[in-house]
């Protein structure tokens, strides 16, 4: 069964850092660009960033310079590096891969992790 599996959430102090990972597994023919996503009490679910393949990344406007999205698609993880945590920050964080092809019989999915609670408080 191909399946997200994050980890790496918890209760962090304002100021403090948190590392997220998100490791695919099961039968995975390739792996194109994947996102961190997440979602606040009673607010939709937001793109916090992406990676491509080659390691091109994008930020929300709200993390950048705080978040580094990275990947070693070695291993098939990708990570998600918090810096100077805020408050705001405090969500469900999601792994998402839009574009998994896996198999044989090859087929392509879009996968979303269970989610890792960060919550950020003092």
């Amino acid at each position: 069964q191909v399946q997200l599996v994050e980890s790496g959430g918890g209760l962090v102090q304002p100021g403090g850092s948190l590392k997220l990972s998100c490791a695919v597994s099961g039968s995975i023919f390739s792996i194109d660009a994947m996102a961190w996503y997440r979602q606040a009490p009673g607010k939709e679910r937001e793109l916090v960033a992406t990676i491509t393949t080659g390691g091109s990344t994008n930020y929300a406007d709200s993390v950048k310079g705080r978040f580094t999205i990275s990947r070693d698609n070695g291993k098939k993880i990708i990570y998600l590096q918090m810096n100077s945590l805020k408050p705001e920050d405090t969500a469900v964080y999601y792994c998402n891969a839009p574009h998994l092809v896996v198999g044989p019989p090859y087929k392509t999915i879009e996968l979303w992790g269970q989610g890792t609670l960060v919550t950020v408080s003092s």
